[in-house]
């Protein structure tokens, strides 16, 4: 995609968000975005279809290859394709490029869904197979949807509210009792501490901290993974395999990486 392009499609994307979520409109134009947000569904059920089961890796994405939680992350995405698991990100750098580039270097299964944005967000070329989705709300549903886990590496404001949507779908017995990681005690120890409140004013049950393991180790995240998808709902092995049916891939608009 040309650069003039790319900021075309994220200008007419933003306004069509903003236009949508600025108030009250007539039925018909709330209803034509409703089918424009129908079609973004259809076209992620479409390539999404081709993967096996995946753990979703959320973080930020302004960390490059230097960064210790970017070698961290190549790391666990290569410990997790060892599992036969694929490996599902937002598409995008920083930690969604780490963990599809520690599935690629795997030979495991790597998949974006990737999102535009004004800023930071590119397609990493560490993907096998892409989509590509429009708006925010649907993207969240497609990086739960298909996952049987979560590894939460340090971020910013969207990786809080990714980590926070799994908690709530699992605490509310919308989603199954996924296992959800957060990685970096340090990084997460103040909101650790936020959560404690919670359970002292009783906002939350002590049995919801539960739903979380913290730790600084890549061997505990992986067999907690390890545990708590493969041996609990009995998955298997996953062999990496180019994705079929590019004709209607086209029509969607998906990327297989070459």
């Amino acid at each position: 995609m040309s650069t003039e392009k790319f900021y075309s499609l994220r200008e007419k994307y933003a306004n069509s968000e903003r236009r949508f979520l600025a108030g009250k409109r007539n039925r018909r134009r709330d209803f034509l975005f409703s089918l424009k947000v129908l079609w973004e569904f259809w076209k992620g059920f479409h390539g999404f279809r081709k993967i096996g089961p995946c753990i979703t890796v959320f973080g930020s994405a302004r960390f490059d290859e230097n960064n210790k939680w970017y070698k961290k992350t190549v790391e666990i995405g290569g410990r997790i394709s060892e599992l036969g698991l694929t490996v599902l990100s937002g598409g995008g750098p920083g930690i969604m490029e780490a963990s599809n580039r520690g599935a690629f270097e795997k030979r495991g299964r790597s998949v974006g869904c990737n999102i535009v944005l004004p800023f930071e967000q590119h397609l990493n070329p560490y993907v096998d197979y892409s989509v590509t989705i429009r708006y925010f709300f649907v993207r969240k549903v497609f990086l739960i949807k298909y996952s049987y886990g979560f590894v939460v590496m340090p971020g910013g404001m969207g990786t809080l509210d990714e980590l926070f949507e799994a908690l709530t779908l699992i605490q509310t017995g919308k989603i199954e009792g996924f296992p959800v990681v957060l990685f970096g005690t340090e990084y997460w120890k103040k909101m650790i501490e936020f959560l404690d409140v919670m359970v002292t004013e009783k906002t939350i049950s002590p049995n919801d901290l539960n739903l979380l393991l913290v730790t600084d180790s890549v061997d505990e995240t992986i067999e907690h993974l390890k545990k708590h998808t493969i041996q609990k709902f009995h998955l298997k092995k996953e062999r990496r395999k180019k994705p079929r049916g590019w004709a209607s891939d086209l029509i969607f608009g998906h990327k297989l990486v070459p």
